[in-house]
């Protein structure tokens, strides 16, 4: 796991955008934490890297907004989903052919996402607008990354 820590909004934005270099089609970004914890500001850092020009704002009524950069990026918000069913009838497994899918409160459905993802939690730090940022790759496609994620979050690392 590789912990990062942002002092603002803007910050969160930035590490969402180096990430996004490192994206493949195919890719899953899972982002979980409380409400205000900073998943859509990362989600439009993350855009904004993957060369997206468009808003990018939450789809928490909408559950799938898709945005064209150099890769797809289908971004949708499973918050108000009330079964695991609704997940699938999505159709993720579909969604992430060619394109990188990120999807916040994905820990809510985990069960139904693929094996190979990147597993995000943010939580609130100390100040009003730190937050910190647990990622952890799970699968061999973002355990393959690591250590150019690693390398890509050195400005905001905390730790060994």
């Amino acid at each position: 796991m590789i912990v990062a820590r942002t002092s603002s909004v803007d910050a969160t934005r930035l590490l969402g955008a180096a990430l996004a270099p490192l994206a493949r089609a195919g890719d899953v970004v899972v982002l979980a934490g409380d409400l205000g914890a900073g998943k859509t500001a990362f989600t439009q850092g993350f855009a904004r890297g993957l060369g997206v020009d468009d808003v990018v704002t939450s789809p928490t009524f909408t559950l799938v907004r898709t945005y064209r950069g150099r890769l797809p990026l289908h971004h949708l918000d499973v918050y108000r989903l009330e079964h695991l069913q609704e997940a699938e009838d999505l159709g993720v497994a579909e969604m992430v052919d060619g394109a990188v899918t990120l999807i916040e409160w994905g820990d809510a459905v985990r069960s139904v996402l693929p094996t190979d993802r990147l597993e995000i939690e943010l939580t609130f730090g100390e100040g009003d607008d730190d937050r910190r940022l647990d990622l952890a790759p799970v699968g061999k496609g973002w355990a393959e990354r690591a250590a150019a994620l690693a390398a890509v979050l050195e400005p905001w690392r905390e730790g060994p």
